[in-house]
């Protein structure tokens, strides 16, 4: 087996959580928060705004069961890239689309599949999304870790009116 980590922002982190623990060779999941300027972020610091993190999962897979490029799909099919710091009804800094790189092989493979996404007719708007190197990644605190799972969930989605 050959572990490897990724880590993508895509919203509130519980339910981009759960869409990755969903996908065969996916080992493990953490939520936390990445891209900000202070060490140590608590989950109130970063809901204030002020500290620039991003809720984030990091994905410890199986590279030979799963590949970097289809977690980059995971990515895209789970989120709006389109809508600048919102994702449904949560907004600020904290919900921004970004896929942080930890090698010059994601952030080429990030690269690509923005560009292909961009150029697929498939989004209305522009996409958003940030590619940037990952810096520290600070799990979050223990209660937000598999937050649905043990509420028995399977999405914290909002249902389209109607």
């Amino acid at each position: 087996m050959a572990e490897e980590k990724a880590i993508f922002a895509a919203g509130c982190f519980w339910g981009v959580e759960a869409a990755f623990r969903e996908v065969e060779g996916v080992k493990s999941t953490r939520v936390g928060y990445v891209g900000g300027h202070s060490d140590h972020p608590t989950y109130k610091q970063v809901c204030s705004g002020r500290t620039g993190h991003a809720e984030a999962v990091e994905v410890t897979f199986d590279n030979q069961h799963v590949t970097y490029d289809q977690l980059l799909n995971v990515f895209w099919d789970n989120h709006d890239p389109t809508t600048l710091n919102r994702q449904g009804p949560d907004f600020g800094e904290q919900y921004r689309s970004a896929i942080f790189y930890l090698s010059p092989a994601q952030e080429s493979a990030a690269r690509s599949s923005l560009n292909a996404q961009s150029h697929s007719g498939r989004w209305p708007r522009p996409i958003v999304t940030e590619i940037t190197p990952a810096g520290t990644f600070w799990a979050a605190e223990d209660y937000h870790q598999q937050y649905l799972e043990k509420r028995g969930l399977a999405t914290c989605r909002i249902p389209a009116a109607g």
